[in-house]
């Protein structure tokens, strides 16, 4: 019998105030705990990340320079080098050839009158990675916000966007003070749901959506993220949308089924909206037959494993892949200007459970509680494993045939695909699943060049373009700010080594495996950040919360995979 779920993103508590912790009345909102019992005190509540510390930072310089690296400049541009990167302050003012491959380089060269250099010869610099969809942690999975900013930092990740990070007061501050680089964060983006954060009472007609966006437009926050919530009519989001254009605000959409029938992906490019994220609508766009996808007869939305557990059979009810309808629907949401951001990392687990829970980098860098949120109970959002069966992958796996499917050729015609993770939820670890991200999208068709481009220029280009200026960040060339991901093997070749646990490689002339890979160096705003450092403290933190809590949390990976 086919099952359906909904969506693994969900809408975060809400908190009035920085530090105190009040739970909003939402459909979509999940609470802490449960069967589990992760950690004990309130729902929701959220701690501030602590201060940068200079024992994993360095900078920002007056004069910084990194010499020697072979550049990926985001454009799609081909790998060149070696060339010499000169950084003041937080921009980047230089990009230099440094030589010629297969010679020696010249030493002195200019400029000499650095206060740090950085010896990057034979690695590659790649502007920072941005993610687009993100949740920081609340008290339910982690001790305080650091344990997701660090995770980022040491996988490259200098830019992301929290669709909510955490409740308007809380994001907000944490925005302005990674802007200021007061902590160890990538530079944040604000968006929230409609009617977060403000005292005028529920959004129930055009005119309060317009209200609620111009009050949002004051309040530091860059974005609407819609759910389809069934108070969310067409009418409500199209005017949300408009106003939020005209606010210089962007908005991003994940369509549940709770309103998908009304207002599908299609529907919502029509209505002008920026970005749809995960799968949602597009498929029920593409329903061959019908108008809605056939859901069982004992369906309940509010079970987790009817709302998660099988949308993939609606992989059997879509006009087929390059149909004339699938083509037709393609180019109608390229000629409407209209982002895909698939997130297909956050739903893997769906269609291989057992590598999802068994990854290498649990034991060491995933906290209890986030662990124990993951397994499956009825009252843990996206913990829907209940019984899953070969049946349930099976699906999966069609599923995401299509997915992969639609995702390339919307980039095959001209249409921007861009990079996000929804980590927190279904055993994905922050920083971790981002690189995970980057391998689906080469499963999807995407070469590596294409996938650092999505990475970086086009998901850069999608945070900013609603301002109306040119992204400043995405790219590697002088005027651009100094973000910059530098690491010891070509991440083109085996993008494997971009995780924080590194890649296994036999040595020949020892005959045994040694660890390689893994970010050197990530730099934001001129700062550089040293990755191994910020695993070593997340890894600190995952043991003292295990001490703490007397939990062990993910057991010990299979022997010699040293993590």
């Amino acid at each position: 019998m086919k099952r359906f779920f909904l969506s693994t993103t969900m809408l975060i508590a809400g908190i009035a105030a920085l530090g105190s912790a009040s739970i909003a009345q939402d459909h979509d909102e999940w609470v802490a705990g449960g069967a589990t019992g992760a950690t004990p005190g309130p729902a929701g509540q959220y701690v501030p990340a602590p201060a940068r510390s200079p024992a994993e930072s360095v900078g920002p310089f007056r004069k910084l320079v990194i010499r020697g690296v072979t550049l990926i400049d985001g454009t799609g541009a081909p790998p060149r080098g070696p060339m010499d990167i000169v950084i003041e302050g937080n921009r980047i003012t230089a990009v230099i050839q440094a030589g010629w491959p297969g010679l020696p380089m010249k030493a002195q060269r200019e400029p000499r009158d650095a206060d740090y250099e950085l010896d990057a010869t034979g690695m590659y610099a790649l502007p920072g990675f941005v993610d687009t969809h993100v949740h920081a942690p609340a008290a339910d999975k982690a001790p305080d916000m650091s344990y997701a900013y660090k995770l980022w930092l040491a996988h490259g990740v200098t830019t992301v966007r929290g669709v909510p990070l955490a409740p308007p007061d809380i994001a907000g501050s944490e925005k302005d003070r990674s802007a200021a680089n007061q902590i160890a964060a990538p530079r944040i983006f604000n968006y929230q749901t409609l009617g977060a954060g403000w005292a005028g009472g529920a959004v129930d007609s055009p005119d309060k959506a317009r209200a609620w966006v111009r009050w949002a437009a004051t309040h530091n926050i860059d974005g609407i993220k819609f759910f389809n919530r069934p108070e969310e009519t067409p009418a409500i989001i199209a005017a949300a949308i408009d106003e939020a254009h005209k606010n210089k605000m962007g908005t991003l959409a994940h369509l549940s089924q709770t309103g998908v029938a009304n207002f599908n992906a299609r529907d919502a490019g029509d209505a002008h909206l920026d970005t749809v994220t995960h799968f949602y609508g597009h498929h029920e766009a593409l329903l061959r037959g019908a108008t809605i996808q056939q859901f069982p007869l004992d369906y309940n939305y509010n079970n987790e494993q009817h709302r998660f557990g099988d949308i993939a059979e609606i992989w059997n009810e879509v006009y087929p892949p390059e149909s004339p309808e699938w083509m037709d629907y393609l180019h109608h949401q390229k000629d409407n200007g209209v982002i895909f951001n698939p997130t297909f990392n956050i739903y893997a687990a769906s269609r291989d459970l057992m590598r999802a829970r068994n990854a290498d980098w649990h034991n060491r860098y995933t906290t209890p509680q986030l662990w124990n949120y993951f397994q499956s109970t009825r009252d843990n959002h996206g913990s829907y494993f209940y019984d899953w069966t070969t049946e349930n992958e099976f699906a999966w796996k069609r599923f995401y045939a299509n997915f992969f499917k639609l995702m390339n050729d919307y980039k095959n015609i001209g249409g921007r695909v861009t990079v996000g993770t929804d980590s927190g939820f279904i055993f994905k670890t922050y920083g971790f699943a981002y690189v995970e991200e980057l391998e689906l999208f080469r499963e999807a068709g995407f070469t590596p060049l294409e996938i650092v481009r999505s990475a970086t220029m086009w998901s850069a280009d999608e945070l900013w373009r609603h301002k109306g200026v040119p992204a400043p960040v995405g790219v590697v060339r002088p005027g651009m700010l100094a973000d910059l991901v530098i690491v010891k093997e070509n991440p083109l070749a085996n993008l494997k080594t971009l995780y924080g646990t590194g890649h296994w490689r036999l040595n020949p002339a020892t005959n045994k495996q040694e660890l390689v890979g893994g970010v050197s160096y990530t730099v934001k705003d001129g700062i550089v950040f040293d990755a191994r450092k910020l695993l070593a403290e997340v890894a600190d933190m995952v043991a003292a919360e295990k001490t703490r809590l007397g939990q062990p949390g993910a057991a010990p990976p299979n022997p010699g995979t040293g993590q």
